[in-house]
């Protein structure tokens, strides 16, 4: 799986914004804190603000707060708002690709691809990562032998 530039900054400017009680805090703050950027956050903000994750006020008491608490966005409602679905194979979800002959069965594949991806991405909140405290099937998963070891 490929986690964009994009994805990996909205998700770490909204776990900042998390860990800061949910805002507000200014783009530039936001750049700042995770060396990002401050001109690709604003882009990446702007598509959050549309995705209605976060929201934006100018002025002293301005800038971005989430738009819902911390425990109810996950991050895979992150990842959709910036690229889309989780899992998709030649821009099609998975359900949609019929394969023919011994190739049949790589549907069934690419399904579970998908669904192990929701096991971790759609149970872990902002507020989990924020707060160190990772869903117990994401430490066990990243817990396992192996899971560490590039291949």
């Amino acid at each position: 799986m490929h986690i964009s530039a994009k994805v990996d900054y909205a998700v770490r400017a909204l776990v900042t914004l998390a860990a800061e009680g949910g805002g507000p805090l200014s783009g530039s703050s936001l750049a700042e804190s995770q060396k990002i950027s401050p001109k690709f956050l604003e882009g990446i903000l702007a598509e959050l603000r549309r995705a209605r994750l976060v929201t934006s006020r100018r002025g002293a008491d301005g800038g971005y707060r989430l738009a819902r608490p911390a425990g109810a966005i996950t991050i895979a409602e992150v990842m959709r708002a910036i690229d889309g679905p989780l899992a998709e194979v030649r821009g099609q979800r998975p359900e949609a690709i019929a394969y023919d002959a011994t190739a049949q069965p790589l549907q069934i594949v690419w399904i579970a691809v998908r669904a192990s991806l929701r096991q971790v991405l759609d149970e872990t909140t902002l507020a989990d990562v924020a707060g160190g405290e990772l869903p117990a099937a994401v430490r066990r998963l990243a817990g396992e032998p192996g899971a560490w070891v590039a291949r």
